[in-house]
């Protein structure tokens, strides 16, 4: 992968829903400042993987152990800038700076766009909150016009932007973008695209994005990883992806 030292670090991950093997020996790093994508189709694990990162999954755990169960068990390492964090609860974690942008974005869609970007704000001092909010408004100015309509009445392209911005608002070292293109128009997955690019190089933030289809997002990553029934089955540099026939047709019938 790139020099840049890994501020996530991913080794031999495994977790289970009840006897289902969910993620699979999985090992994966994001580089410092760098975009990283992780593709494959429905199943293959791509949500997990960012629950696992997020710590949701060992939210989930600890709720079913309250219910007597035990149906979701992991093992494997999670370091991020150097700690291990894979048994920290998705609170702490958020306080270090590894922030989900939910699929299907799940704003507060009777809240207004300005409320949830202050939702998000939650941790922020409020110089951040100031400048971050300026931030999104500038990049994404849709949501400056539409700061007071409710979440819910915004159109699926608005709600990701705002389901972006509100992450942001959040402060995050390490943004976990899940499917962020999911069920939009193509000229709606370019802007997004091109406005998470602007977003990596003018912050300098790492970033990894999971994604279905890989067309509109490849262009913009700089690693991928090719995830298969919960496993790595490909990783490379996007000039690698691009040249390797098997796994654009198999995967994303040719770019």
């Amino acid at each position: 992968m790139s020099e840049n030292s890994a501020l996530l670090q991913i080794t031999d991950l495994m977790v289970f829903y009840e006897n289902a093997l969910a993620i699979k020996n999985l090992s994966l790093k994001c580089s410092q400042g760098l975009i990283s994508g992780a593709f494959g189709s429905n199943s293959a694990g791509k949500t997990t993987l960012m629950l696992a990162i997020s710590g949701i999954i060992a939210y989930y755990q600890k709720q079913e152990k309250m219910k007597g169960g035990e149906r979701i068990t992991w093992h494997g390492e999670i370091s991020f800038d150097g700690d291990q964090i894979i048994n920290l609860e998705p609170s702490k974690r958020a306080k270090l700076g590894i922030i989900l942008c939910p699929e299907r974005r799940r704003i507060f869609a009777e809240s207004s766009t300005l409320e949830n970007l202050k939702i998000g704000g939650y941790q922020a001092t409020k110089k951040q909150s100031k400048k971050t909010m300026h931030y999104v408004f500038n990049i994404f100015p849709e949501l400056d016009r539409l700061k007071n309509r409710g979440g819910g009445f915004l159109s699926g392209g608005e709600q990701q932007m705002l389901a972006i911005g509100r992450a942001l608002m959040a402060q995050p070292r390490l943004l976990l973008l899940d499917e962020p293109l999911l069920g939009l128009a193509p000229l709606v997955e370019k802007r997004l695209a091109k406005a998470v690019k602007e977003i990596n190089e003018e912050l300098g933030l790492t970033m990894l994005i999971s994604e279905q289809y890989a067309k509109p997002i490849v262009p913009v990553v700089d690693y991928c990883y090719v995830l298969e029934n919960g496993g790595i089955i490909f990783e490379g540099t996007k000039d690698d992806f691009k040249k390797n026939p098997d796994v654009m047709d198999a995967y994303f019938g040719g770019m």
